[in-house]
C-alpha cells in the first residue's frame, strides 16, 4: 500500500512555522498558493528530483498533529478502498463495522435500517449506480427492474443525479447484486464517498451537436475520475475487470503530470490513497437548458458553439453546493460561479486542475467544511482561479456571454432528430413500483428501448418509433403514467428526497409526505383563487443536506424536527437564484397558516408574470412576515 500517512512535521527556515505533511497526497513540484518557498517540508520522490510534497495549514509550534477526520484515517488505512471492507463481507454480522461503512460508500453502497421498525435493527443496503448523462442501456434496466423484485424492496427508485437507487440489499446478497450490475453494462463505483459522483448532463436523446457533444463530455469526465486502483473488481467480481475501452484522450490527460497533478507511482494517479476532501459534483449542459441545475454543482460545464452550432469550448462554473447543517450558520448552501472559458480540447486537462486545487486545498479536519464551495468562499474566485492555473499551466480565457437559463423537464413527446421520437414519463419522486413498474418493463422488452433518467427523477424512453407513439401512450395511461397535460402542474416540477424510513440522515417525512403536502398546496390555490394551470418549484427534503436541492425552489420544506419544516423562499423557476430560510419549525399540520398568506398575496400582488420565488424576493421577507402574522383568511367577494 502506498503510504499517505500522516507522516511527520517540517520545519523550514522560518522555525516559528511548522507544516503537517502528508506523504504521498501530491509529490509535485507547485508550492501550494500564498505559501512561502522557506515554509514548506522537502522530500523527495520516486523520481530523481526533489519535490514538494502536499501540505495542509500551517499549525502551532506546539502541536505534532493536524486533527484529520476518522473517515481520512479510514482512506488511509484501506489499501485504496479494500480493507476492512473485504473481510467484513465475509463476517457471518448482518451489517458492517464503521470503518467498512465509510468504505463501502465508494462502492456505491450505503449501509441502512428501517427506522419504522422497532427493537431490533434490521440491516439492509441501498445501491446507487453511476449513469453519466443518466444513460441506462436496455438489458440494464431490465436487470435493475428483476434485481428490484428479488432482492429489494420491489421499487426501483430514479435519483435526482439521474441515477438508480436499490434498496432493501442484504448483506449476504450483496455480491450476486453488485457483480449482475456490472456484469450487464451497470456500474456503481463512484456513486456515493468523497469523490467525483455521477456527472450531469441533459436526458433528451437529441441528435444535436451541442447536446451529443455535452453528454460525451461528461462521459468522459465522468471517466476520468473514475477509480483505478481496482478494489471494485476485486470484491465484486474477484478481480475481473468488466470495462469498455477509455478515449484515447481520457487515459492522455489521466496520466499527465505536466503541472503536478499526478502520484507518479500511485496505483490512484489522481486521487493518491486519501481521494478527496468530500464529495464532488459536475453537471454539463448546454445554454438555455438548466435541466441539472447547473448552479448547485461543484463544476459546472456549458457547451460553447460558434455560430454555425459547431461546439468550440466551454464556460465553466465552480463553488455550487447544497448541503448545510441546522443552526451552523458557518454552513450554506452556495451557487456556482464563472471561473472562465477553455478550449474544448483542454476540458478534461481544466477538470483535473480543479479537482486537484480541492485535493490538495480542502479541509480535511471538519468535513461539515470540505466541499469545495467552502473553499472558494474563503479564498475568493480570484486566488481560487490562480490557483487552478497553476495545474492547468494555463490561463482561462474570458467567460463567454450566455442566454438566460430555462429549466427542460422533457415530459411528453418530442422527435429526437433522427427520423425517432422519444417520451419523457413523469414519475412521482422518482419511485417506481406495482403496476407502473410492470407496464414500464413490458414496454421498454418489448420495443427493445434504451432509456434516461432526469436529474428531475423521470424517465424518458428512447428510440421510438413514430407507428408505436400510439400504443405506448395507451399502455402508459392505463398505468396512471399520464401525459404532462393531463397531471398538476405542481407535481410536474416537485422533488423530494427518500427520507424516512430508510435515510439514516432524516429527521422528518420528505418522498411519503410530498404527494399529500402537494394537495394541501392546491387546496390552497383554490382557496384564494390562483387557476390550475399556475404552479411553483416545490422541493421537499427530510434534513438539511438537500439531495432534492430545497435551496433552489420557490418553496423548499426542510425538514428540522419530527414533522417539522423549515420554510424556504425565493428560488426562480429556472433555477438560478438562490432560496432563504422564511421560518423554522413550521408543524406539518400547520403548513397552510404560512403558506395560504403567502399565495394569497402573490395572487394579489404581484406583477405581470412573475414567479412566486420572484415575487417573495421583491417583496421582501419583513412584509411576507407581517401578512402571515395579521393572516384572517382571503377577502371575500361579493
Amino acid at each position: 500500500m502506498a503510504a499517505a500517512a500522516a507522516g511527520g512535521v517540517g520545519v523550514g527556515a522560518d522555525q516559528g512555522v511548522q507544516i503537517h505533511r502528508f506523504r504521498g497526497l501530491r509529490p509535485s513540484g507547485l508550492i501550494p498558493f500564498g505559501r512561502s518557498p522557506g515554509s514548506l517540508a522537502v522530500a523527495s520522490s520516486s523520481s530523481s528530483s526533489s519535490v514538494v510534497t502536499a501540505v495542509s495549514t500551517p499549525i502551532r509550534p506546539e502541536t505534532s498533529e493536524v486533527k484529520r477526520s476518522k473517515v481520512e484515517l479510514f482512506k488511509e488505512k484501506s489499501n485504496f478502498l479494500r480493507y476492512p471492507l473485504n473481510e467484513e463481507l465475509t463476517s457471518e454480522a448482518p451489517n458492517i463495522n464503521e470503518a467498512a461503512t465509510q468504505l463501502i460508500k465508494f462502492h456505491g453502497s450505503y449501509q441502512q435500517t428501517n427506522r419504522d421498525e422497532r427493537g431490533v435493527k434490521s440491516y439492509q443496503f441501498m445501491l446507487r449506480t453511476k449513469n453519466p448523462c443518466g444513460k441506462v442501456p436496455n438489458r440494464l434496466y431490465l436487470v435493475m427492474d428483476d434485481l428490484a423484485d428479488e432482492f429489494g424492496t420491489g421499487t426501483l427508485r430514479l435519483t435526482t443525479r439521474q441515477t438508480f437507487q436499490l434498496h432493501g440489499i442484504l448483506k449476504k446478497n450483496l455480491k450476486t447484486v453488485m457483480s449482475t450490475i456490472i456484469k450487464n453494462m451497470g456500474s456503481t463505483l463512484g456513486a456515493c464517498g468523497d469523490l467525483n459522483r455521477n456527472v450531469l448532463a441533459p436526458a433528451a436523446p437529441y441528435t444535436k451537436k451541442e447536446y451529443v457533444f455535452a453528454q460525451e463530455t461528461a462521459e468522459n469526465i465522468a471517466a476520468l475520475l473514475t477509480p483505478q486502483a481496482g478494489a471494485y473488481y476485486d470484491l465484486w467480481v474477484d478481480g475481473e475487470k468488466i470495462m469498455s475501452a477509455e478515449p484515447p484522450e481520457v487515459v492522455q490527460a489521466r496520466n499527465d503530470n505536466s503541472h503536478g497533478t499526478n502520484f507518479p507511482d500511485s496505483p490512484e494517479p489522481i486521487y493518491g490513497t486519501q481521494f478527496l476532501p468530500r464529495k464532488f459534483k459536475i453537471a454539463v449542459t448546454v445554454p438555455i437548458d438548466n435541466s441539472v441545475d447547473i448552479l448547485t454543482n461543484d463544476i459546472g460545464v456549458v457547451v460553447v458553439s460558434d455560430i454555425d452550432g459547431e461546439p468550440q469550448g466551454f464556460n465553466i462554473y465552480v463553488g455550487g453546493g447544497m448541503g448545510r447543517t441546522h443552526r451552523v450558520e458557518t454552513t450554506f448552501p452556495r451557487l456556482g460561479e464563472p471561473l472562465g472559458y477553455v478550449p474544448k480540447e483542454d476540458i478534461l486537462y481544466a477538470i483535473k486542475a480543479i479537482v486537484v486545487t480541492q485535493r490538495e486545498n480542502g479541509r480535511r479536519d471538519d468535513r461539515r467544511y470540505s466541499r469545495m464551495k467552502y473553499l472558494i468562499g474563503e479564498w475568493g474566485i480570484e486566488k481560487f482561479r490562480t490557483v487552478v492555473e497553476q495545474y492547468y499551466g494555463k490561463k482561462f480565457e474570458p467567460f463567454r456571454e450566455l442566454p438566460e437559463w430555462e429549466f427542460k423537464s422533457y415530459l411528453g413527446w418530442h422527435e429526437q432528430g433522427n427520423g425517432a421520437l422519444f417520451c419523457g414519463v413523469h414519475i412521482d419522486s422518482g419511485r417506481i413500483g406495482g403496476n407502473m413498474k410492470k407496464t414500464l418493463r413490458e414496454i421498454i422488452e418489448k420495443y427493445n428501448l434504451n432509456v434516461r433518467i432526469t436529474p428531475n427523477q423521470n424517465l424518458i424512453l428512447c428510440d421510438i418509433h413514430h407507428s408505436w407513439e400510439e400504443p405506448i401512450t395507451t399502455a402508459l395511461a392505463q398505468a396512471g403514467l399520464l401525459q404532462p397535460t393531463e397531471i398538476d402542474p405542481l407535481n410536474l416540477t416537485a422533488m423530494a428526497c427518500p427520507a424516512l424510513p430508510l435515510c439514516p440522515l432524516a429527521i422528518t417525512e420528505a418522498e411519503r409526505g410530498i404527494p399529500q403536502v402537494l394537495k394541501r398546496i392546491r387546496a390552497v390555490f383554490n382557496k384564494v383563487g390562483i387557476e390550475n394551470n399556475e404552479s411553483v418549484v416545490i422541493r421537499v427534503t427530510g434534513c438539511p443536506n438537500g439531495c432534492a436541492r430545497p435551496y433552489m425552489a420557490e418553496l423548499g420544506l426542510v425538514g428540522d424536527g419530527p414533522n417539522s419544516y423549515q420554510v424556504w423562499l425565493g428560488g426562480t423557476p429556472n433555477q438560478t437564484s438562490l432560496a432563504k430560510c422564511f421560518t423554522n419549525k413550521v408543524k406539518a399540520q400547520n403548513l397552510e397558516k404560512v403558506l395560504e398568506p403567502l399565495f394569497y398575496g402573490w395572487k394579489s400582488k404581484r406583477l405581470q408574470g412573475e414567479s412566486f420565488g420572484s415575487f417573495t424576493t421583491r417583496i421582501g421577507f419583513d412584509k411576507l412576515q407581517e401578512l402571515v402574522e395579521k393572516w384572517e383568511g382571503p377577502l371575500e367577494t361579493a
